[in-house]
């Protein structure tokens, strides 16, 4: 879409717009008010029978854990026991609360949205999406948001709660808390919480304001140039319903501040406890306001840094005051470096909206999103586990205990993790940066989705990926790999005796024995995602409908040479609109 040049053009195009933009606003209210009430009413009934019906179960598995586990100390076993109905007697209201919040929000804003994504498709038909779409998949998006709600409150509590119990190695040691320190770190506690909620929530007040006039600013700026988040037909009416949702939020930052400062002054008493410190327990609660305060700056474009102190908080930091640094040559070089930061930053500022009108969706694709790399793993899963369910590393067995008995657990470690093994190979072979996910799809740290529990799994993936490359892998090792990982013990390297591994080297077994215990960790934590174990179920179903369908195994052959899973993956993620259907 080109940008219009000149002021007549601007005010053109931006008169020409605002009809329409309204048009489609009151077309998405209408079909909200109809359909955010069911969406609402299924979200919120559904949720709050899983809560209720739940938590007798919660209360007394919790409790039952926390008695047996061998992971937590003494000490701190008894604080927790005693604090712990505080939470649970919480959770009900908090939940329901929560369930209608979700359940409005959901109802309401879906059909809104859907009805201006339908100004970006290129249908043939778009007054029918204007008037349909965000009906029937909103409803449908309701009962999935319950049924993943109930998996997690089911099966990944109870799974979380299991390896808190478990028994623990010899090396490990159980975590604890020093009593002596106790009182102090709980004082700290209690004089930083309303300390630092009143003076963090008066911060966020105070740029409240500021915050709502730069937005503002900023979006009537880029809606009159047609710049920024106006310049592509597909983001026009997302970018004008910020416009108006703006103030809400602005209203939330304020309320987010609020609740998370509860947070940040419950923390000095675990500086204090950590620090073994009254006074660095304070100087937390003084420093962290000044932080605060700094990020709201350099989040509004306001002054560098913050005019409230920053007592330091660390005894290592203290330390490093004290020695003094470097020399002054070293200083000097720091502040050089700070000051050239500084004009980097001023000029970002100055290039940011001319910047912004040059990017494209075409340039925004090459950025991954979380759910094209959760498509890609349940993909690759179904398509790998149709050639092992053909080569009997998968039974029948397996598979009629996840659909009938609902008893995954087996093999809802051990295929994502080949998968994820498989993917690791390929990219260490190929000398690849990041994770090669097809031979045209590479994941590395600028493509990976910007997500947190994405990059807490993307870091050890690399790690094991170079582990893999400097061990140099046979074809014939990655072969027997396959077999090990899905149907053999792997603790102790004695395991791989007669399984026909190729090497006898101990040591390279216990090796590859801690990558795939590793990879299986990684596997057990993705498994308690609310989504995973909705999407599994349907993949072992897909897997099941094979084994009792004539040739449905031998179909899948011609996957073993790779082209045709990279095929697959590469057109499911080459194609976004494959993914709406997919929560």
């Amino acid at each position: 879409m080109e940008v219009p040049i000149g002021f007549f053009a601007k005010l053109w195009s931006l008169l020409s717009f605002l009809p329409f933009f309204f048009l489609l606003l009151l077309l998405g209210i209408i079909k909200a008010a109809v359909i955010g009430p069911v969406a609402a009413s299924i979200i919120f009934f559904g949720n709050c029978a899983v809560i209720i019906g739940l938590w007798p179960a919660h209360f007394v598995w919790t409790y039952y854990c926390v008695l047996k586990t061998k992971r937590i100390g003494m000490v701190l076993k008894i604080l927790i026991l005693v604090c712990l109905p505080v939470p649970l007697l919480l959770w009900l209201p908090f939940g329901v609360l929560g369930s209608l919040l979700v359940g409005v929000g959901y109802g309401f804003f879906v059909p809104l949205i859907a009805t201006f994504k339908a100004a970006g498709e290129n249908a043939i038909d778009k007054m029918s999406h204007y008037f349909l779409d965000g009906c029937v998949d909103t409803i449908k998006g309701s009962c999935t948001l319950v049924r993943d709600f109930t998996d997690f409150s089911f099966h990944s509590y109870f799974s979380l709660m299991d390896e808190l119990s478990e028994a623990i190695s010899d090396e490990e040691t159980p975590i604890d808390v020093k009593l002596s320190v106790l009182p102090t770190s709980l004082l700290v506690s209690a004089l930083a919480m309303p300390l630092d909620v009143f003076m963090i929530t008066g911060v966020a007040l105070w740029k409240s304001p500021i915050m709502l006039l730069k937005g503002w600013q900023r979006l009537f700026l880029d809606l009159i140039g047609r710049e920024g988040p106006f310049l592509e037909t597909i983001c026009v009416p997302f970018a004008a319903l910020a416009i108006l949702l703006w103030p809400l939020a602005v209203v939330g930052s304020v309320i987010a501040a609020f609740f998370c400062s509860f947070f940040l002054g419950f923390y000095a008493g675990v500086i204090a406890y950590q620090e073994d410190s009254l006074r660095l327990g304070l100087a937390y609660v003084v420093s962290i306001v000044s932080l605060f305060d700094e990020y709201t700056n350099d989040l509004l474009d306001l002054r560098e840094g913050s005019c409230l102190p920053r007592p330091a908080y660390r005894k290592a930091q203290i330390v490093e005051n004290k020695e003094g640094i470097g020399n002054n040559k070293d200083r000097n070089e720091q502040n050089t470096r700070k000051e050239n930061d500084n004009a980097t930053k001023a000029t970002n500022r100055k290039r940011l909206g001319p910047d912004r009108t040059r990017s494209t969706i075409k340039n925004s694709i090459q950025e991954l999103t979380p759910i094209q790399v959760w498509d890609w793993l349940f993909r690759s899963c179904e398509l790998n586990g149709k050639v092992l369910l053909s080569e009997g590393l998968i039974n029948e067995e397996d598979i009629n205990a996840c659909v009938n008995k609902g008893e995954c657990k087996k093999l809802s470690l051990s295929l994502p993790a080949w998968c994820i093994l498989q993917c690791l190979i390929r990219s260490a072979r190929c000398n690849s940066y990041g994770l090669l996910i097809t031979d045209e799809v590479e994941v590395t740290n600028s493509s990976w989705p910007k997500d947190k529990v994405l990059n807490w799994i993307l870091g050890p993936l690399l790690i094991i990926k170079e582990q893999i490359r400097s061990m140099e892998l046979t074809e014939e090792e990655e072969e027997c790999l396959r077999k090990l990982i899905m149907i053999n013990k792997n603790a102790i390297p004695e395991d791989w005796n007669e399984t026909g591994y190729p090497s006898c080297d101990n040591v390279r077994r216990a090796q590859l024995q801690a990558i795939i215990r590793r990879l299986k960790g990684i596997v057990a934590n993705m498994t308690r995602l609310p989504s995973f174990r909705r999407r599994f179920v349907n993949l072992v179903k897909a897997l099941y409908h094979d084994t009792v369908s004539d040739g449905g195994i031998k179909e899948t052959m011609s996957l073993e040479s790779g082209e045709s899973e990279n095929n697959h993956i590469q057109e499911l993620l080459g194609n976004p609109a494959n993914n709406d259907n997919i929560v």
